[in-house]
């Protein structure tokens, strides 16, 4: 299960923290497969999974991801369920209650966990490959067959609520949900994914029942598989896992949404000796033709880390802050690009001020071609290091297929990067860089600033 702007996850068990050895045992694997190593498996039953093996190493790494699945889907009264849901489908499943379902995925050294985000809901599945048969089975009941009794529910659902309670007191998660809030208002995108204290405690288990029926479908669901595995022996493994999911989710019916707050920057009173910003603008969605570019032009704003320019002036050449970042959030209903910074309550006035210098200079001017080369080449070395595990790799072939990204897209990536142009980072630059159209909101207790600043 996941959090809107901070991480949260329940406590692991200590069957499964045996198996986070399974991570260092994958190792590293060859990331720039050609089109022919992807090959597309389907089962008899229709489950479409993209399988790259890798018989080197005895192990299967699974990523599977269910549109429509997250937060998008709770009712505004059950805001969380998604995320709730995430937490529980391995906590009991058919006739294994909590317990016996943790023991036997120890006693096999299997790693199964789910994940909510807002747009859609994944499955990561870790096992030894002589284990396939039955962790495949475990994963099918965990999605068929959950359980959802008292006493997990009521754990999960504490642990869940202990973090909504601690995130309320944190200055960069209270600005993370007020900016989605300001941005979306009642939209699903609106609301945190982990849901309200009031939220949470109305989900019962039939809402939990529910989600699974009507969210967790075939005809919503991506397969990436990676490993120690035939074609033919997957086709099994996939059924066992996926065949007994419904044919077709419930349709959600929603549309494109745009952010809809008036723009300028809200100031949110809170006790604390720093003022935590997060701002944004509309952005791009991920098929957009200028994508490549806005990646490009990103990186050397706030996204390459102490080479970016924001790094440069507001925490280098001032002082003003530890770290400042910017970065694309591409959702299937939308696009943003979106940035955050903290500094002293006293500083604050000035670290907004030369944020907001900084972005119109750059959408003004430009790179030159030197930092503009440096970018691609970090850009090009640092994406392999991404993918040197088997699950990493799989959770890239859900991305490809998610996005229509083709089998190739590796081998293509360094030469999308490297076309990209002074040009195209200009262009890019003028059309999401409009400081009129930025959203921000500073939580602390700033010295000269106000709202509508």
């Amino acid at each position: 299960m996941s959090f809107h702007w901070t991480p949260f996850r329940k406590a692991v068990t200590a069957g499964l923290s045996l198996c986070l050895g399974l991570a260092v045992m994958q190792g590293p694997v060859q990331a720039q497969a050609a089109d022919s190593d992807i090959i597309e498996v389907v089962s008899d039953r229709g489950i479409v999974a993209w399988l790259k093996q890798e018989p080197s190493i005895p192990m299967i790494a699974v990523s599977a991801m269910w549109r429509d699945g997250g937060s998008v889907s709770d009712p505004a009264a059950l805001t969380g369920r998604a995320n709730l849901v995430s937490g529980l489908l391995d906590e009991g499943a058919g006739d294994l209650d909590s317990q016996a379902f943790q023991q036997r995925l120890d006693e096999l050294a299997v790693r199964l966990s789910f994940d909510a985000g807002r747009d859609s809901f994944s499955l990561s599945l870790q096992t030894l490959t002589a284990n396939a048969a039955e962790a495949f089975r475990l994963t099918g009941q965990a999605l068929t067959s959950p359980r959802f009794d008292a006493e997990p529910v009521e754990r999960i659902r504490r642990q869940i609520l202990t973090g909504i309670a601690r995130s309320a007191q944190d200055p960069n998660s209270i600005a993370g949900r007020l900016f989605s809030s300001l941005a979306y208002g009642d939209d699903p995108y609106g609301r945190p994914v982990e849901g309200t204290l009031e939220t949470v405690a109305a989900i019962g288990p039939d809402d939990l029942r529910d989600f699974v029926a009507q969210r967790l479908a075939r005809n919503n669901l991506i397969v990436g598989v990676v490993g120690d595995v035939s074609p033919e022996a997957l086709k099994d493994l996939l059924d066992a896992a996926f065949g007994g999911l419904p044919e077709r989710a419930v349709p959600l019916g929603l549309g494109d949404v745009s952010m809809q707050a008036e723009r300028g920057l809200t100031v949110s009173d809170f006790p604390t000796s720093q003022t935590s910003f997060i701002f944004g603008m509309p952005g791009l969605k991920r098929d957009d033709p200028d994508y490549d570019a806005a990646r490009v032009m990103n990186h050397m704003l706030g996204g390459g880390g102490f080479s970016s320019l924001l790094t440069e002036e507001v925490r280098e050449k001032r002082g003003l802050t530890y770290g400042i970042y910017s970065y694309l959030r591409p959702s299937d209903r939308d696009g943003l690009w979106l940035g955050g910074l903290s500094t002293s309550n006293d500083r604050a006035a000035e670290a907004w001020q030369v944020l907001r210098q900084t972005i119109r200079d750059y959408a003004e001017t430009g790179p030159d071609a030197e930092r503009l080369a440096n970018a691609k080449a970090n850009m090009n070395g640092a994406f392999p290091l991404r993918l040197t595990s088997n699950k990493g790799i799989a959770g890239l072939l859900v991305a490809l297929q998610r996005y229509d990204l083709g089998k190739d897209y590796v081998a293509r990536r360094p030469e999308l990067i490297n076309a990209v142009t002074i040009d195209d980072v200009k262009r890019v630059a003028r059309r999401i860089l409009d400081l009129d159209g930025m959203l921000a909101v500073a939580v602390g207790q700033p010295v000269g600033l106000t709202t509508g600043q």
